[in-house]
């Protein structure tokens, strides 16, 4: 590692990559261009440790020191102090690039628009159903950074990885990948859908012929990248039979991956709801299955495997009404796959930070599943014009998660179900989509 690493970014992430950098010995100076971040409290979080901490404009002397910056996935590569590290060829590479040249062991990584979380996690559990020593990070909710330096030539990982990461990769290389569906999202921060397909698919950028990548056969975009790709890949299909592949058939989830056909599991059997889980779960076994794990392990642990937190996760029933939390449906593709879960009538709770999403499609798939709209944040109102433009009326106002859940209750009748499903992220009125969610449950439960 070089000598001295600029770390951008005093967030989580940020401190985590500090934390491993001076765990290597390099020489490491954390930087935020928020002037009134409080250095003094930052510092603390480094105790017994020697760390330079700078914030606001990034002076010519520091940038003239460093031979390479770890960037935080939220800070834009617009930013004015990314164009200076560029100007000055800087290498910036992002936390799973850092934390990539610290582990060891095997490593698959997952990404995708929608399902990253739930097949990661799947993953992760088969992983540890048959390995001594493995690792879930990334995305998931613990940084790469804080687990690489912890991984031995046995271990073997799975990262839930976002395009916001791997725009700044140069040598990370999983042994698998996954791609598991490509739809808008932050276009905000891309710019075009093309521009973010590109950076999605950067996770086979250092695949070789060894290497395997799976992914989803009904998703055009994918399709029309993997045929070509010089690595083994195998397609995973809701819709059809995949020579070679892992399909759904009825409600049997059909494996020729070892080359003969075999039942994984009945779709009755799993503990997961939705046509977009099962293809969740199939990229899971594929996954799985290109890491070396027996069929019988995955059958198992795909058996037991239990709801993500935050996505179509069953909060209650109270008075007859069930109360889902989809706090992770952060974008309309994924909030699509939420209310396609509902098979009640559904109060629906949308709304948030505006990423630029077109919301129709999302809108029009709520159909004769939607009793009543709640919606709250910065895209009430264009949410609610989409809405009446489609012909639905029944719409509310809230300015709290809070005000939400009453308006919801109060909507509902014995039979019904009442759905956190935002189509939006959670920024400008919560810290992310846990906390939104973990505030709708508290509610609900009260």
């Amino acid at each position: 590692m070089e000598r001295t690493i600029l770390v951008a970014g005093g967030g989580v992430s940020g401190v985590g990559a500090a934390r491993m950098l001076l765990d290597t010995g390099a020489s490491v100076i954390l930087y935020d261009s928020n002037e009134k971040l409080d250095r003094e409290a930052l510092g603390k979080k480094f105790p017994e440790r020697e760390i330079e901490i700078v914030v606001g404009e990034l002076p010519e002397s520091v940038l003239a020191r460093v031979s390479a910056c770890v960037i935080s996935p939220g800070i834009p590569m617009k930013a004015p102090f990314v164009k200076r590290l560029r100007e000055a060829k800087v290498p910036i590479w992002s936390e799973i690039e850092a934390a990539f040249r610290h582990g060891k062991g095997r490593l698959c990584a997952i990404t995708g628009t929608n399902g990253k979380t739930t097949t990661t996690a799947l993953v992760g559990k088969i992983l540890e159903n048959y390995y001594d020593s493995s690792f879930v990070v990334g995305n998931i909710g613990t940084a790469y950074t804080q687990e690489a330096l912890k991984m031995t030539e046995e271990s073997v990982t799975v990262a839930e990885v976002s395009s916001f990461q791997l725009e700044t990769i140069d040598t990370f290389h999983p042994q698998v990948s996954a791609i598991l569906n490509l739809t808008p999202d932050h276009l905000d921060r891309h710019g075009t859908m093309e521009e973010y397909i590109r950076v999605k698919e950067l996770i086979t950028k250092n695949q070789t012929r060894e290497d395997t990548c799976v992914l989803n056969f009904e998703d055009k975009e994918i399709r029309k990248f993997g045929e070509p790709l010089p690595i083994q890949v195998i397609w995973f299909s809701s819709k059809q039979r995949i020579s070679g592949g892992i399909y759904l058939e009825g409600s049997s989830m059909i494996s020729e991956l070892s080359g003969e056909r075999e039942l994984v599991a009945d779709t009755g059997e799993l503990q997961i709801l939705g046509v977009h889980n099962y293809e969740n779960a199939m990229a899971a076994v594929a996954v799985s299955h290109a890491m070396g794990v027996p069929m019988e392990v995955i059958r198992k642990s795909l058996r037991e495997f239990q709801a993500v937190e935050h996505r179509i996760e069953f909060v209650t029933e109270k008075d007859g009404v069930a109360y889902y939390n989809d706090s992770k449906g952060t974008n309309p593709d994924a909030a699509i796959q939420g209310i396609r879960a509902m098979v009640r009538p559904t109060v629906l709770i949308a709304g948030g930070y505006d990423k630029g999403s077109d919301y129709r499609e999302w809108l029009r798939a709520c159909g004769g599943r939607m009793k009543k709209l709640i919606l709250l944040g910065a895209t009430a109102e264009k949410i609610a014009k989409e809405a009446r433009n489609l012909g639905f009326t029944d719409i509310s106002f809230a300015s709290s998660m809070e005000e939400a859940v009453k308006l919801a209750k109060a909507a509902t009748e014995p039979g019904d179900a009442v759905l956190l499903s935002p189509a939006c992220a959670s920024w400008g009125m919560f810290k992310n989509y846990e906390e939104r969610g973990r505030i709708f449950k508290e509610l609900v439960r009260r």
